[in-house]
């Protein structure tokens, strides 16, 4: 089962689980550039995310980390477009797609509901993995989860 899981903001960490079992991921920054129009952040992040599709020659299930607190409000309009795009996304590719609560993943990966930064990547490093920063250990704690509950390695 090939699983996408995403940290979705402005830096949306990923991680992409292949058929063989190999985990791809990192971090894409999709803050707006000089020039660009509100919009098109989330038109690079369509595009992105069909890049991911292709390359992965398909994805079987969409799992997204589901923000229901933010700090500030760009940061929750920036979260609800990207959600918006993701879900409109995978409707329009029939891929099954969840949201998995914060505290949900940070429990499953450190056991602790309100972990740290730094704890999400030290649970990442313990798994065998090196994040390139919190937004993919979030998204490889995510793909984890999905493992956990329903998605086949």
């Amino acid at each position: 089962m090939i699983i996408l899981a995403l940290d979705l903001g402005t830096t949306t960490g990923w991680a992409l689980s292949a058929r063989d079992g190999c985990v791809s991921g990192g971090s894409e920054n999709f803050r707006p550039q000089r020039f660009e129009g509100g919009g098109m952040r989330y038109l690079r992040f369509k595009r992105w995310l069909t890049e991911i599709k292709q390359c992965a020659n398909g994805i079987d299930w969409v799992v997204f980390e589901e923000v229901r607190r933010h700090a500030g409000v760009d940061a929750a309009h920036a979260y609800g477009g990207f959600m918006a795009h993701l879900t409109a996304w995978c409707e329009h590719h029939q891929i099954p797609y969840q949201g998995v609560p914060v505290g949900t993943i940070k429990k499953h990966a450190t056991g602790k509901g309100n972990a740290g930064k730094a704890e999400m990547i030290a649970a990442a490093k313990a798994r065998g993995f090196d994040p390139v920063d919190d937004n993919h250990a979030d998204a490889l704690a995510l793909l984890d989860w999905a493992f956990a509950h329903g998605g086949a390695r």
